[in-house]
């Protein structure tokens, strides 16, 4: 019976997850020679074909199924006591990982990441920016920093403020546009990558049958279209407040509102590092509440008088 090795099913547990050898590559920081070497060594010591190599990618032989299975157990097994003997780790240094936003990134958070790093130079942080929810059960990322109306029942964290949702347009735009209803704009909305959002939702409901000048699945890049003119964005407040060019129109839109969360796994929240970063972080963002949750006095070009 051939002797099974952890590290070479994790290349299996790979390639059957991205259903090709270049995403497997991807994901194990790899290149695709090795994936191809690693899985058909494997293949070859078991004496079983685990996947069917189509032109569409891999896909899994009924053997490889069931070794999958079986895989799938060790790995929660592995990544559950990884976690635990991490969350015992007292050592201010290290990495810690983190998720976010492209909007927290793109604006108030940058600054907190600089003061954190003067304050504990001896730990390195690295930042995966994506609008998904990265799994922290699989320590894909120790910490989440991102808007959540209610956050899974499997992390823990705090909730920093709440975040206020408004509309804006370019300065240039408005004044060229002056006196128009809002649902005779076009606007920038979300594409279906972001379409339980709070924003998507409430442009379904009050906007059904609007211009939409632009779909994008990022709304720093709706910011940056609205910026350029092509028409009115749904914006979070500390974003589009704090994006000179941009005019807010009215108040915070209650329907859009959500909570600003900094979470973690229950495993990792007593590791040094992960509580010198939440607690500092939340500290420092707890002192943006009247940004985050749309504060900023407006002027009266910007109270949407001009703007029905």
């Amino acid at each position: 019976m051939a002797k099974l090795e952890w590290d070479d099913l994790r290349y299996v547990l790979a390639v059957a997850s991205e259903g090709s050898l270049a995403g497997a590559a991807r994901r194990l920081g790899v290149n695709h020679t090795t994936v191809l070497r690693r899985v058909g060594a494997f293949e070859e010591r078991l004496g079983l074909r685990l996947f069917e190599r189509l032109p569409t990618g891999y896909v899994l032989t009924a053997g490889g199924e069931e070794l999958i299975a079986a895989a799938h157990r060790i790995d929660d097994e592995v990544t559950a006591l990884e976690r635990k003997l991490a969350g015992q780790d007292l050592r201010l240094s290290g990495i810690v990982r983190i998720t976010t936003t492209d909007t927290l990134m793109g604006s108030i958070l940058p600054e907190v990441l600089a003061a954190f790093r003067d304050a504990y130079p001896g730990i390195a942080i690295e930042v995966a920016v994506s609008n998904l929810m990265f799994n922290l059960t699989k320590r894909d990322a120790d910490v989440a920093i991102r808007p959540a109306p209610d956050p899974p029942e499997t992390l823990i964290g705090r909730r920093i403020a709440r975040i206020a949702f408004a509309i804006y347009g370019s300065a240039d735009y408005l004044a060229a546009h002056e006196g128009r209803k809002l649902a005779d704009h076009p606007w920038i909305g979300p594409d279906d990558h972001l379409a339980a959002t709070s924003v998507a939702q409430w442009m379904r409901a009050e906007l059904p049958g609007a211009d939409i000048a632009l779909r994008t699945d990022s709304l720093l890049a709706a910011r940056n279209a609205a910026l350029a003119g092509l028409g009115l964005a749904a914006l979070p407040c500390y974003l589009g407040d704090t994006t000179p060019g941009l005019v807010r129109l009215g108040g915070p839109i209650a329907a859009m509102e959500t909570a600003l969360w900094i979470l973690t796994h229950e495993d990792l929240r007593h590791q040094a590092r992960i509580r010198a970063f939440t607690d500092f972080a939340a500290q420092a963002l707890a002192q943006k509440r009247a940004l985050l949750e749309g504060e900023a006095p407006l002027s009266p070009r910007e109270s949407g008088e001009r703007v029905k």
